[in-house]
């Protein structure tokens, strides 16, 4: 079994494994083992490791819990000078009547003493529970993480749910108005609106598509309403996009803004207007609308849904968006600027 370093970020008994190695090299590097060639003199070593490890996890288990669970720091710093102060004595007992006579681990004067058994047991304590408290935080941390993903993946699945039978309402309104005006066709545009609920089906299960299939189901939209209501209404569409198959974007994200346009700007018999604009460069998307509203606004068949699911998703996906949407002098303008990630090869 390979030993990788996400085993021991992951493996509670691998961070245990790690911790202990990691201890124990230090204390074996900070006492020159290497002059050591017998398993009796490196013995007594392993012992005074032990119970300073011993101590350590003592602390761990027992004493820093009054600190993290019980919130009581005074207690906490007393009790750990105490057993501190305890194990220090008991290691010095051990260093003058075994170490110092079986092994060279405590050759000067100065390290049978008190003060340095003391500093050895604090020592080695930061040296054991820094790394925990580190693999703690990581792990938390990580799980936090994984808990807001799997939060955001079900809400992303629950807006797009409403989202799909949202659009096909609105896209078979579309459809109804276009085969009573014109009739003979209908079976051109039925092909269209197929086409249409085709990308729709099947980005249904994909978090991103590129922008090149994005921009070609709005495109396809446009036409859409192009034959619906372009005689009477002034349609522009602009598209600048120095490569759209770089980016990936989550599917039918910016159809809501565009849908709301001329379901608002176009639902009038009065000199209408919408202009649309997308322009993507260096990762940074930008889409402007403007579209008319009639000084006699009639009613408009409206689930509500399409724009605040927009929003949310904008709020999930891209955080560091911006979204100004304004109503002024018989006109409605929508600006959204965000930063679009590169797809792998078109591998979405």
């Amino acid at each position: 079994m390979k030993w990788k370093i996400e085993n021991v970020l992951d493996n509670k008994w691998e961070q245990e494994i790690a911790v202990f190695l990691f201890a124990f090299t230090l204390f074996a590097v900070k006492n020159d083992w290497i002059i050591f060639r017998s398993f009796q003199a490196v013995l007594p070593g392993i012992v005074y490791f032990l119970m300073l490890y011993s101590h350590s996890q003592f602390n761990r288990f027992f004493v820093l819990p009054i600190l993290f669970k019980q919130h009581k720091v005074v207690l906490y710093i007393l009790l750990t000078g105490v057993i501190a102060f305890a194990y220090s004595i008991a290691l010095h007992q051990v260093v003058v009547h075994w170490i110092s006579e079986s092994s060279s681990l405590a050759k000067f004067s100065h390290q049978m003493s008190y003060p340095y058994q003391l500093a050895s047991v604090v020592g080695n304590m930061l040296c054991v529970l820094g790394p925990i408290a580190f693999l703690k935080f990581y792990s938390q941390h990580k799980k936090q993480s994984e808990e807001t993903l799997l939060l955001n993946k079900m809400q992303l699945n629950s807006l797009r749910s409403q989202l799909n039978p949202h659009f096909l309402f609105n896209t078979f309104n579309t459809l109804y108005g276009i085969s009573l005006e014109y009739p003979e066709r209908t079976p051109d545009l039925i092909m269209k609106v197929s086409q249409l609920m085709r990308y729709q089906l099947e980005s249904n299960d994909r978090q991103y598509v590129t922008l090149a299939d994005e921009i070609a189901f709005i495109d396809s939209y446009i036409q859409l309403e192009k034959e619906r209501v372009g005689y009477r209404c002034e349609i522009v569409y602009d598209c600048q996009i120095d490569d759209a198959y770089l980016y990936k974007i989550s599917p039918m994200l910016l159809i809501g803004f565009v849908e709301n346009a001329f379901k608002h700007g176009a639902g009038t018999i009065e000199s209408c207007y919408v202009r649309i604009a997308i322009s993507v460069k260096d990762s940074k998307l930008h889409l402007h609308i403007v579209n008319s509203i009639p000084k006699k606004k009639k009613e408009v068949v409206s689930t509500k849904i399409g724009l605040k699911n927009t929003r949310e998703r904008l709020d999930l996906l891209y955080p560091n968006h911006t979204l100004d949407l304004r109503e002024q002098d018989q006109t409605y303008t929508v600006d959204l600027k965000l930063e679009l990630k590169k797809s792998a090869h078109c591998a979405c």
